[in-house]
């Protein structure tokens, strides 16, 4: 599952990238040709629970990729009408969610003063606009083919939204229609997190009312951090980091909330397997079956799926060990539908 990192140049996403990611990527106002991919792994105490209590050989937590991609200039931005650089959009359409930084602090390397509202409906606006030209240029090739009608009603339907200025994550489409144009890949159809880069001095502050009640009516879960302090502390042993920390009036590092808000963005959650070999997240799309989920184990298990053996977690850790759990019936057996929950620790049983 891949997250991208989008925002207009300057606003910070590369520092926020190597944040995130630990790389030591480039930053600075670089070129569209190029996007940095780091994978992240997901915090989760749960495994290292886990691991205390099985004293596993290894532990692995869940993964995302995150792709850094060059931003726009705000100023050629809005003077454009032709959409997002296609070689920005490319990169894009490749990701599955997207994280908008929005500069919340002043730069001498810019003449705009940071205005967080106006960047948030800026970018709206040129994800939508791209949206449209895709939409317009579809419907034009349409006229041309008999047996187009549903696809027409449909993206009409979409052009609609967007000339009213609704984003197409707005809509409330079918899993059918998602269907009809998922080829598409439409930029304002994916999900999208705001991730507003401030200042160090206001790293603990919360956004401002106003920017809280734009992210609010778009419906956008809203995180803050100060990507230049959040770089600095992902460089510090963890006893300094924690010092660090504390002088910022901040409890855990904004990494980890966004590395978890940008995990649940992607509709995703974590299922967990337990054992003296290893201890291990596995992400998986929320309302997957047991025998799918199984998949993700391995193919062999998901092919001779028999059942699956489910505690939750917080009871394993309370009964201390499966057996307990057994003799307390806090172990389940669940069928091949059984629908996984997050915090599951499943051992899966099967033949081949």
């Amino acid at each position: 599952m891949k997250v991208g990192i989008v925002g207009f140049a300057g606003s910070g996403k590369t520092t926020i990238f190597n944040a995130m990611t630990g790389l030591a990527a480039e930053t600075g106002f670089g070129s569209r040709e190029r996007a940095n991919v780091g994978v992240i792994k997901v915090p989760d105490a749960r495994v290292d629970q886990l691991a205390e209590l099985y004293n596993p050989k290894k532990k692995t937590y869940a993964e995302v990729s995150f792709v850094d991609v060059a931003g726009p200039d705000l100023d050629t931005a809005e003077r454009a009408e032709t959409g997002l650089d296609q070689k920005l959009v490319q990169h894009m359409r490749e990701v599955d969610a997207l994280v908008h930084i929005v500069r919340a602090f002043e730069s001498p390397l810019l003449v705009r003063p940071a205005d967080a509202r106006a960047d948030i409906g800026a970018f709206d606006d040129e994800m939508m606009l791209t949206d449209l030209l895709q939409i317009e240029n579809r419907q034009a090739r349409l006229k041309k083919e008999k047996d187009s009608a549903r696809e027409q009603d449909l993206l009409s339907r979409l052009k609609a939204a967007i000339e009213s200025e609704q984003p197409l994550r707005s809509l409330d489409l079918s899993p059918e229609e998602l269907g009809v144009i998922a080829g598409f890949r439409f930029l304002s159809l994916k999900p999208l997190l705001l991730l507003l880069n401030v200042a160090e001095e206001n790293a603990a502050a919360g956004p401002s009312p106003e920017t809280t009640e734009l992210a609010a009516s778009k419906q956008l879960s809203l995180i803050t951090m100060c990507g230049k302090a959040e770089m600095d502390i992902a460089e510090l042993a963890p006893d300094e980091q924690r010092e660090f920390l504390q002088d910022l009036g901040l409890a855990e590092p904004a990494r980890d909330r966004f590395i978890r808000a940008a995990y649940a963005l992607l509709d995703l959650i974590s299922f967990l397997t337990a054992g003296e070999d290893e201890c291990r997240a596995w992400p998986i799309r929320q309302g997957t079956i047991a025998q799918k989920a199984a998949g993700k184990v391995h193919s062999d298990i998901e092919r001779g799926f028999i059942r699956a053996e489910v505690v939750r977690f917080e009871d394993l850790i309370a009964c201390r060990g499966i057996g307990a759990c057994r003799e307390q019936g806090k172990l389940r057996l669940e069928g091949k539908e059984y629908v996984v929950q997050d915090g599951d620790v499943i051992n899966f049983r099967f033949n081949v």
